[in-house]
């Protein structure tokens, strides 16, 4: 109350300025608006309780797309880092001499759709067979060496999923130098499919809580303007417009999803710092190097952006609906 209340020598004012040159009105339209944002804040201090409560709830809803959206991304990055799984094994014919094969490697090198080629020899293959099948002893009865030459070939980033890889694939083992090609184009696509899950559920999550947030915001500003509807009543009277009334209330939404972004990121890095342990953990198991991604700062920046964009949409609906009602008697 105090909030309207104080501004009624802005009515007064604002009767004032339609006397004023229209350069000196455009030039108080901002500071007019600084006022009533300051003004706003005060008011939120003065009830901090209430006030830290609403942002807590808005940046802890902000908290679980944006944790989600960490999970996709680092799950994306180890997709991207395991190119294994997009790796082609081209078997050559055994007719084929050094010569041949060299030249083979490097067009396919030459190839933009291709990003690694890398040619495992017979022997090479036959010695990492010995080495990790166990029948070292065994081998040494062969008389020939049963394996052909391999061409591990690895797509360029663009040409990883599924449908493009086994296009590919079809191409280069159209070759006169390759006997056949093999692809697990199964585990591809359960990869593919597996990521399109984890973004559906977090675009649907992250539209609920985006959702909720505009409701708890609108029904805080709601009771508060309930709370002051004896102030606004006297405002009408003296003159001030529905809009005059209504920015306190939209700044307090902006304020509201200023703080609550702010809590949004705290939560969230807290949260990645909690887990990055465990993963550590699991990663040396596997004796792999992963350092768990946050959010980068431009993440952030949109994180808190739309914490802003929330609050202010739940006090504009608030307000157009309750201000408009409350009229003098």
């Amino acid at each position: 109350m105090s909030l309207l209340f104080g501004n009624r020598e802005s009515v007064a004012g604002a009767q004032q300025r339609q006397k004023l040159a229209w350069y000196r009105r455009a030039l108080m339209v901002p500071v007019h608006h600084l006022q009533q944002a300051v003004a706003s804040l005060g008011e939120l201090w003065r009830n901090p309780f209430a006030s830290l409560l609403t942002m807590a709830v808005l940046g802890l809803s902000l908290t679980l797309p944006s944790a989600l959206y960490v999970l996709v991304k680092n799950t994306s990055a180890i997709s991207g880092e395991w190119q294994q799984a997009s790796q082609m094994s081209l078997f050559l014919r055994k007719d084929l001499d050094e010569q041949t094969r060299q030249t083979l490697k490097t067009q396919w090198e030459l190839d933009p759709r291709i990003d690694e080629v890398t040619l495992i020899t017979k022997e090479q293959g036959l010695a990492e067979f010995r080495q990790r099948s166990g029948f070292g002893e065994t081998l040494d009865y062969l008389e020939n060496n049963p394996l052909p030459d391999v061409l591990l070939v690895i797509p360029a980033e663009s040409f990883r999923a599924p449908e493009k890889a086994e296009s590919l694939l079809a191409e280069l083992e159209s070759a006169r130098e390759v006997e056949f090609g093999k692809l697990d184009v199964q585990w591809l696509e359960r990869l593919q499919a597996l990521l399109n899950l984890a973004k559906d559920i977090l675009g649907g999550l992250g539209l609920l809580l985006c959702l909720s947030v505009v409701l708890i915001v609108g029904n805080t500003i709601r009771l508060n303007i309930l709370s002051q509807r004896e102030a606004i009543v006297v405002m009408k009277l003296v003159g001030a417009t529905n809009a005059f009334i209504q920015r306190p209330f939209l700044y307090t939404g902006v304020w509201y999803g200023f703080v609550g972004g702010i809590l949004a990121w705290l939560a969230t890095a807290l949260l990645i710092w909690w887990v990055e342990s465990s993963v550590l953990t699991v990663t040396e198991l596997y004796d792999t190097q992963f350092q768990l991604a946050g959010l980068s700062f431009n993440e952030m920046l949109f994180v808190w952006l739309i914490a802003v964009v929330l609050g202010l949409a739940g006090s504009y609906l608030a307000v157009r609906r309750h201000i408009r009602s409350i009229e003098p008697q």
